[in-house]
């Protein structure tokens, strides 16, 4: 990529989103220079990437996986902390030698803010023992997620801790809030 003098393409599902700032992460970290296409969606970026219209993308598992295991795509690392369970065969971006690089999208349950703690708990307990039912967890295995069910606290703490990492990659990645 560095030798390509910034023609190398990444597909993202649209500004600001998860798999874009993976790819602006990617940048930073390594030095390199790549030319942002945001698409409106993943489904139109994965036929890009398919077709070689672009040239890689930083990819949710669960739109992804289907691709990767019908041949048309090919996962080169996870950006997880560990090898994911639907692609134990692909290295972590840490194992294929990118030290410290470490993404993923995750999706959280919000309610308004005032809402009475005692229904945050009982609607934090409801979804955390939901997650954590052997059935739920192999379909969301099995579609390429990797469940992690955090109680409201620790949910709190963690998604609090992710606004502070990503706007930091925003503000060294130059990204705004204007569309590409």
């Amino acid at each position: 990529m560095k030798q390509a003098n910034g023609k190398v393409t990444f597909a993202s599902s649209g500004t600001g989103t998860s798999i874009h700032l993976s790819g602006e992460l990617y940048k930073v970290m390594t030095g390199t220079s790549m030319i942002h296409v945001p698409y409106k969606g993943s489904a139109l970026a994965d036929t890009d990437l398919m077709a070689g219209q672009v040239q890689l993308m930083f990819d949710n598992a669960p739109t992804a996986l289907p691709f990767v295991k019908g041949g048309k795509l090919k996962a080169l690392a996870v950006t997880g902390a560990r090898r994911m369970n639907a692609l134990p065969n692909v290295p972590t971006m840490e194992e294929a030698g990118l030290h410290g690089f470490v993404t993923g999208s995750w999706f959280g349950v919000f309610a308004p803010a005032g809402t009475p703690r005692e229904i945050v708990a009982r609607l934090s307990d409801t979804i955390v023992a939901a997650v954590r039912r052997p059935d739920i967890r192999a379909l969301l295995l099995n579609a390429g997620a990797e469940p992690d069910p955090k109680p409201a606290p620790e949910f709190q703490a963690f998604a609090l801790a992710e606004k502070a990492r990503w706007e930091k990659v925003i503000k060294a990645a130059g990204v705004s809030g204007d569309a590409d």
